[in-house]
């Protein structure tokens, strides 16, 4: 009796991967951005925990790079949102996928938080369950008469907000935490506050606060239908990829990651690292035209440099001990046509410096990153940024 040959997956290699990341990323200089929007829905999410880098990430993609763009997104228009999302990290989003997102993931991690944090005040302080309401009512309260507060505006109105806990005592990271840090990070987990402007420059990570929408307000999809969505939006942006990338980049279960990939009817196809098995959408097959020879300055958590768990088609596992910090985040990179080469970090005389770690593309290479470290001094002006997880190479640069 015969039988059928195996049906042989499609292949999509080392070099269309790359030429889809500059395209698609934005990161291709005919590819560039007008709006603060469109970089965000290009990476699904800048990522938001160092403030400085959701302005960088953006304006590397913008044709007209300009943090005012990003601030008119961010505080004017509120057209982007800062979440607490995938893998319980902070991101900023187009408000219209926010209800996907709520329901996908940030949902779960704002209850969380919540179970979290009562724990902590019943351990450290004695505090019942409804003596955190009535504190959390009264910092609502608070924040609604004033309209925009920062943390020590709402500790001075409601003094329990000062109260202190001991965390991990006796240990070499033995650290005194205030209510407050802590209460505010669930609000704003919750969507009941948010992150307004904040005192001084776009680089600061002190922020008033405003009142939100909280997440359970918002007319959102069932879980399933969410993370159906938001793996279709990521496979656009990040395809092909591995199931195990799309688990880490969310923070889904298996199961869940799998059920969400099978929704949006993925298909497997064979890639080059190491003979892996990826997926893309299943309209998304064809090849992708390279883009022009590219370079790129991105920040520290760059949601490109951060969008894959299997990074060895762009960084040189050799390269990352010097690229990275002890607790998996990456600091500044150097680009060139979809790959890493390098480092680069601003001294404190405003001076943009690079480091090439591999001689990949050549003089060409070395004379775009210039002309991109020039771009990016341009635009910065009188700004210092310091990324706020240093990484060993960053170090050495940045020192005067």
């Amino acid at each position: 009796m015969s039988h059928p040959a195996p049906r042989t997956r499609p292949r999509i290699d080392t070099a269309q991967r790359r030429a889809r990341l500059g395209r698609r990323h934005l990161l291709a200089p005919d590819c560039r951005a007008a709006t603060a929007e469109e970089t965000a829905d290009a990476v699904v999410a800048l990522h938001a925990s160092d403030p400085a880098t959701v302005h960088l990430a953006a304006c590397a993609r913008l044709a007209a790079p300009d943090p005012k763009e990003v601030e008119r997104a961010l505080y004017e228009d509120r057209s982007l949102v800062r979440m607490l999302c995938m893998r319980r990290t902070l991101f900023a989003i187009d408000a219209e996928l926010a209800p996907v997102v709520a329901s996908s993931t940030a949902r779960t991690i704002a209850a969380r938080e919540r179970r979290d944090l009562a724990k902590w005040v019943r351990e450290g302080l004695g505090w019942d369950e409804r003596r955190l309401a009535e504190v959390t009512d009264r910092t609502l309260t608070a924040l609604a008469d004033r309209g925009e507060a920062t943390a020590a505006d709402l500790s001075a109105a409601v003094p329990e907000l000062r109260a202190t806990v001991v965390n991990s005592p006796g240990k070499p990271y033995e650290a005194t935490v205030a209510v407050t840090s802590r209460l505010l990070r669930t609000l704003a987990a919750e969507g009941s506050i948010r992150r307004s402007r904040p005192r001084g420059g776009w680089t600061s990570s002190t922020f008033r606060w405003a009142p939100g929408t909280a997440l359970v307000d918002l007319a959102a999809p069932p879980a399933p239908e969410a993370r159906a969505a938001l793996a279709r939006r990521w496979l656009a942006a990040y395809g092909p990829a591995t199931v195990e990338d799309l688990k880490w980049w969310t923070g889904w279960t298996l199961t869940d990651t799998r059920h969400a990939l099978a929704a949006v009817g993925a298909v497997e196809v064979a890639l080059d690292d190491g003979g892996s098995t990826g997926v893309v959408l299943p309209d998304d097959l064809d090849p992708v035209p390279a883009p022009a020879p590219w370079a790129a300055l991105l920040p520290g958590l760059d949601p490109t440099s951060m969008g894959w768990k299997a990074r060895d088609w762009y960084l040189d596992p050799a390269m990352a001990p010097r690229l990275f910090d002890r607790s998996g985040n990456i600091g500044p990179t150097v680009w060139w046509n979809g790959r890493i080469i390098g480092s680069w970090a601003q001294r404190p005389d405003g001076e943009i410096v690079r480091h090439l770690l591999s001689d990949e593309g050549g003089s060409a290479a070395a004379e775009a990153v210039a002309a991109e470290a020039a771009r990016l001094a341009a635009w910065l002006g009188d700004v210092r940024v310091t990324p706020r997880f240093r990484t060993p190479l960053e170090r050495e640069l940045s020192a005067p």
